[in-house]
């Protein structure tokens, strides 16, 4: 059941300058609630922010910087959101890096993309230092807060506030922003975090990367009145763009500084929006309902939840009212929450709307800037993704008709999103575009009547049974999550004996919290396998679990919490 759709009041991005420029006008409505490193909260405004963002691309042009490659690397801070922006304004290329990456990840990265200066948060004040002697082409290192004596006496050191002093000169001096004149230059690299274990460096436009913001700001359900919280890593393309659509609608964003406190945070901040994965929502779920189990209130929840289903069929919503206790655990005011970067599990999206909080999913990949579908606020379907954005078209490439009698097959893109290409990668490059210059996502799905995308799994995760059938493993891992207590699991295919018949096998681990007894493995595995097989029952036969394996740890996953598959044998 969707929400009232309503006109989308926002200025359209016309490029990074502008966007920098635009959001001044916000004047001094809040952009950023932060924490300092004693956990004083602070305030900056959107005329500062813009004036910051001024500043920083004047700095980058008085030092040499403007028009050069910069990295970003740290946590989510004003500081790193204004070098961003700054980098590309002033004519650069901006390179956002993975703050848990290895120190030899960071030093190869900067030599493949060539990179002249690096913005760093403290947290990486020694980790520089020590990289800094092996890459003498970067002609500039730049800390946010260096420690004392840290750069004396040494030229390619330049603390941040200096950079901001003499953009303060240069500005003073007449600076403007360089003109756009070509949109189609490369204004963004990024490494992906492969679950496969490979790791590419895609090339994103300017055109890129504010056409799925403005597509943003066109497809959700913001307002210049919303408050949200920045959780997820600013370095992920999903994070960035919303939080850039967030600031372009003028909403006020609290940045959350810890995972340890991100509920307090956001009972602290009161959002009424909110950007997750799916990890995130499972968490907060988890927390309501072990709140209410431990307080003996979890039977009344439950029939909170009938009486509140009943009254809404007679056109009754009177949600706010009855979970007021649940949703006062999230500051009370949230109203939606807009999951991607993963699948969700429709139960999920369930449980949060009986609470009166919207979930709308999104769908996006990182050689689409990300953004390439969501489902609309105001007609979602459950379990899609939702139509195509307004920057891109998508089809699917068919290899079967599926059980809805829907083609199925690859999703393919085109559009204003889709990116340059690998950087000095010529050949992946061409192998992930057809001959008529469509993107393969390498992701499958199918397209209902009304152009609605549906994600069914992965190309390179398929398993192909020994009677032809495909299986994908996400498919099956939904039901698990939903149907037994597999807290993650991971689903492959295995020879069985010494012919070719290929099995499935589930790995799980388990959620113990369901347990007694948290340390009786045998226990927890016999259960486990008697609801594996209740599952099988309701599954056809293809798709059945055959093997059941256990692990007692998490599986390691990248820093945007997906299971890196490959490493699973």
């Amino acid at each position: 059941m969707g929400r009232k759709k309503t006109e989308r009041i926002y200025t359209p991005v016309e490029s990074m300058s502008h966007f920098a420029k635009k959001i001044g006008s916000f004047g001094d409505k809040t952009a950023f609630r932060y924490f300092d490193k004693e956990r004083n909260l602070h305030t900056m405004t959107y005329r500062s922010l813009s004036a910051r963002i001024q500043r920083q691309a004047a700095g980058f042009a008085a030092t040499g910087l403007a028009g050069k490659r910069i990295a970003i690397i740290g946590e989510t801070s004003p500081e790193w959101i204004t070098s961003y922006v700054a980098a590309i304004a002033a004519g650069g290329v901006a390179i956002p890096m993975d703050r848990e990456l290895e120190t030899s990840e960071i030093s190869n990265f900067l030599t493949f993309a060539e990179i002249d200066a690096i913005v760093y948060s403290a947290s990486f004040n020694t980790k520089f230092a020590e990289l800094a002697e092996g890459h003498p082409t970067l002609m500039k290192l730049i800390p946010i807060a260096p420690e004392r004596g840290m750069c004396d006496g040494n030229p390619r050191y330049l603390p941040f506030d200096e950079l901001m002093a003499l953009g303060e000169e240069n500005v003073a001096a007449g600076y403007r922003y360089p003109e756009v004149t070509d949109l189609d230059r490369m204004a963004e690299m990024l490494f992906t975090s492969g679950t496969t274990g490979s790791s590419k460096c895609v090339m994103l436009s300017e055109k890129n990367v504010i056409s799925p913001v403005n597509a943003a700001c066109e497809a959700v359900d913001f307002s210049r009145d919303d408050v949200t919280v920045s959780i997820l890593p600013i370095h992920h393309t999903y994070e960035l763009c919303i939080t850039l659509a967030s600031l372009n609608y003028g909403v006020d964003i609290g940045i959350n500084d810890s995972l340890k406190r991100v509920m307090k945070n956001i009972e602290l901040f009161r959002p009424t929006r909110l950007i997750l994965v799916p990890l995130f929502v499972y968490t907060m779920n988890k927390k309501v309902w072990d709140e209410a189990k431990k307080n003996g209130k979890d039977s009344l929840l439950k029939y909170l939840s009938e009486i509140s289903r009943t009254l809404r069929k007679l056109s009754f919503d009177v949600r706010r009212t009855l979970f007021r206790q649940v949703t006062n655990a999230f500051g009370g005011r949230l109203e939606q929450i807009i999951c991607g970067g993963a699948a969700l599990n429709p139960e999920l999206a369930d449980s949060f709307q009986e609470f009166g909080i919207d979930i709308f999913e999104g769908y996006g990949i990182t050689e689409c800037a990300p953004l390439i579908a969501v489902n609309p606020y105001f007609a979602p379907k459950r379990g899609s993704v939702g139509p195509a954005v307004n920057c891109c078209r998508v089809r699917i490439d068919p290899d079967h008709t599926n059980e809805k009698g829907f083609d199925e097959g690859e999703i393919q893109v085109k559009g204003d999103n889709v990116m340059l290409g690998y950087y000095k990668n010529p050949e992946g490059t061409a192998e992930v575009f057809t001959e008529d210059g469509w993107f393969c996502t390498g992701d499958i799905g199918y397209m209902d009547q009304d152009g609605y995308i549906f994600i069914t799994g992965r190309k390179k995760y398929v398993i192909v049974l020994e009677n032809g059938k495909n299986v994908f493993p996400e498919e099956i891992e939904e039901y698990l999550a939903a149907q037994t207590s597999a807290q993650e699991s991971v689903v492959v295919g295995r020879k069985h004996g010494d012919g070719n018949d290929i099995q499935l096998t589930a790995i799980i681990y388990p959620r113990l919290d369901d347990f007694p007894d948290p340390a009786d493995h045998e226990a927890i595995e016999k259960k486990l396998r008697e609801q594996v097989a209740k599952m099988n029952r309701k599954l056809v036969s293809y798709k059945q679990i055959r093997n059941v394996e256990f692990r007692y740890t998490e599986f390691e996953k990248t820093t945007s919490r997906k299971i890196k598959r490959h490493l699973v044998r």
